[in-house]
């Protein structure tokens, strides 16, 4: 399973950096692949390794806010490894061409 997640603090006010520091802390420990881009981050694992981390980077954040809301979009292909990367590499040697 390849996921792209956000997970924005609500009410925490206009600078949300460390609440979503807390939340890719979470991430980088967890050992799954994973990539932290300016809206989203994308991680790849199985299913309740995936949506286990989500839940924990959630309740890390909701440590720190009295709210937040998640969007999730994920892509599930039984047998796919290291499509964090692969999926890319499709393109670009396309472009290449």
């Amino acid at each position: 399973m390849l996921a792209a997640f956000s997970i924005t603090p609500i009410g925490a006010g206009e600078s949300v950096g460390d609440q979503v520091a807390t939340a890719v802390r979470v991430i980088r420990d967890s050992g799954l692949a994973h990539r932290t881009t300016a809206s989203f981050t994308e991680i790849e694992g199985e299913w309740d390794q995936v949506m286990g981390v989500i839940k924990t980077a959630t309740d890390a954040v909701l440590a720190e806010s009295d709210r937040c809301s998640i969007v999730i979009k994920a892509d599930i292909r039984p047998g796919r490894t290291d499509t964090l990367h692969t999926e890319v590499e499709s393109v670009e040697r396309r472009l290449a061409e």
